[in-house]
């Protein structure tokens, strides 16, 4: 039977919103793998909007579900609908998006807040033993939702390969076991069900990452 999987999206466009070629990936390997796929945002504002050519917020406003649109090609549901129960798995590409939208954890890194319906979302995951799959930034929310957890965001030393690799500090800070992976690799947390990999984290190309997507949603998948 075919796995059934919300894929949690949150806006459109890398600086704010969900990394578009991250969620192109995981929905590429996951009609590969032949599940069934419903993707879902919250409907609510963005943080902000980023002028994605200069780098710089603008004055104009956006809202989330509507901007995941464009990635989900205009079938997409307000995350505060998702049922847990009709579902296998749930996974969440990365972007500021997950920074800014999903938490404010751009703004308040380690002492962040999870949106509601997100943080609601991952705990009833977590709870009916279904397995999650986060790549990029979005091991955060994880990181914060389920003390004591195993995850990577790739490595804890920053280089020019790995720019934002503080991140794994504030994780570590957080109680949780980083361990460092590469951009094609995988960390599986067996007990909380939990998949993740490093995808945009680093500097790599993109193929790399393609392919290391598809490992987070080959190993998510086989927990389900």
């Amino acid at each position: 039977m075919a796995k059934r999987v919300a894929v949690i999206l949150s806006g459109c466009g890398v600086y704010d919103g969900t990394e578009v070629h991250e969620a192109s990936a995981i929905l590429v390997h996951l009609s590969r793998a032949g599940a069934k796929v419903q993707m879902f945002a919250p409907n609510a504002d963005q943080m902000h909007v980023v002028n994605h050519c200069e780098g710089k917020p603008t004055e104009e406003k956006r809202n989330i579900l509507q901007e995941s649109a464009r990635i989900a090609r205009g079938e997409v549901t307000d995350l505060a609908k998702l049922d847990v129960s009709a579902f296998d798995a749930a996974i969440i590409p990365g972007g500021f998006g997950v920074a800014k939208n999903l938490s404010d954890w751009a703004v308040k890194n380690k002492d962040c807040a999870i949106q509601p319906n997100v943080e609601k979302v991952i705990k009833d995951f977590h709870k009916a033993g279904k397995p999650l799959g986060m790549c990029c930034i979005a091991p955060i929310l994880a990181g914060k939702i389920l003390p004591g957890c195993e995850l990577t965001v790739g490595q804890d030393k920053q280089c020019d390969k790995w720019p934002y690799a503080q991140t794994a500090g504030a994780l570590k800070d957080l109680g949780c076991k980083h361990v460092n992976k590469d951009v094609e690799e995988v960390h599986v947390d067996a007990k909380n069900k939990l998949v993740t990999t490093s995808a945009f984290m680093c500097n790599a190309p993109i193929h790399k990452v393609y392919d290391g997507i598809g490992v987070m949603v080959k190993e998510t998948l086989k927990l389900a």
